[in-house]
């Protein structure tokens, strides 16, 4: 479709290397979680249209999931459509939808009207200038991933661009959200790898009581401890990349892992890194606030440290019970 043929592999180390920079930009929403979602499930010609723009960097796109309830859960998407003449028309309030500002399409969830269950929720590219659609921009903690809320008021498109079979929906977007947790992962990696080497060489040149403060043992034992969380979150990150890009049936399993272990390993790191740094470290001439604030909005993107956990065990111990997460 235009792209280089590459995996979610490559994709994993060029995220990884994102994270390192926090790179301001919509690559995330638009080659990640769109591309990723429409070069596997698209089927209306408009979709499959998508695809050698998005590959060329000519043509943004991101998801609108999220709603009031901020729940990963299906009955928390109460945006509806209903069929009409000319195809459906979509009604409705997303919000937190990353890079929504500037975006040319957007892929909404919305069930059909009067349906309950996952089986009712299908996906519909609505371009970002339509009818009815109304985007204000949110001041969030972390202005480097911009978010916004979307207003959908009986905005109409064609049946046609519905992304996958009728009712496919909420499968389309667990699968995604595997991606995207996975891709979390590894660029969440690469931004507590950049603080750690930031750390580490403020603590060859601060001096305190006449020596650098990396030859004091508390300093040193920070230092480690952020190796160790770097160098274990790479490795569970690298392995859920990996599953995803070959198919294999524990890619669930191990990009939940992966996010519950690299969003928390992300957010601790750079809170040491800050408490190496001492006082420079938070204020807004250094660059340590930026990681930080990245490592809290990325923790909260699809399940914290502890919604993954607990679907991790209830996958591992399905007789502790089933069923979507709310909390």
């Amino acid at each position: 479709d235009g792209g280089i043929g590459l995996s979610f592999v490559e994709m994993a180390l060029l995220l990884e290397e994102m994270g390192r920079v926090v790179l301001p930009g919509p690559f995330f929403s638009t080659a990640v979680c769109s591309a990723s979602l429409l070069s596997a499930q698209a089927t209306g010609p408009a979709a499959r249209a998508l695809l050698p723009g998005i590959a060329a960097g000519e043509i943004r796109a991101t998801i609108a999931w999220l709603e009031s309830s901020g729940q990963l859960a299906p009955e928390a998407i109460e945006a509806e459509w209903s069929p009409v003449s000319d195809g459906v028309e979509l009604r409705g309030t997303k919000v937190f939808v990353p890079d929504a500002i500037g975006a040319d399409w957007l892929i909404v969830a919305a069930r059909e009207a009067g349906s309950e269950g996952p089986s009712g929720i299908d996906l519909f590219l609505v371009p970002g200038k339509a009818d009815g659609v109304t985007i204000t921009s949110l001041k969030t903690l972390d202005q480097t991933r911009k978010q916004a809320e979307v207003r959908l008021d009986a905005v109409r498109v064609p049946l046609a661009d519905r992304v996958g079979a009728k009712g496919s929906g909420w499968r389309q977007l667990e699968r995604l959200a595997d991606a995207a947790r996975a891709g979390l992962a590894a660029e969440s990696c690469g931004g507590a790898a950049r603080i750690l080497e930031m750390s580490v060489d403020y603590a060859k040149v601060r001096e305190q009581f006449g020596k650098p403060i990396g030859s004091f043992q508390a300093i040193q034992h920070k230092c480690a401890d952020m190796m160790v969380k770097v160098e274990s979150g790479r490795s569970a990150a690298w392995y859920a990349a990996w599953a995803i890009a070959s198919g294999s049936p524990e890619a669930h399993l191990a990009s939940a892992m992966a996010k519950a272990y690299c969003s928390d390993a992300f957010r601790e790191v750079a809170g040491e890194g800050i408490q190496i740094h001492g006082g420079i470290g938070f204020t807004w001439e250094h660059d340590m606030h930026i990681y930080f604030k990245r490592a809290k909005s990325s923790e909260v993107a699809f399940g914290d440290g502890v919604w993954n956990r607990e679907r991790v065990a209830r996958v591992i111990l399905p007789e502790a019970g089933s069923g979507d997460f709310d909390e």
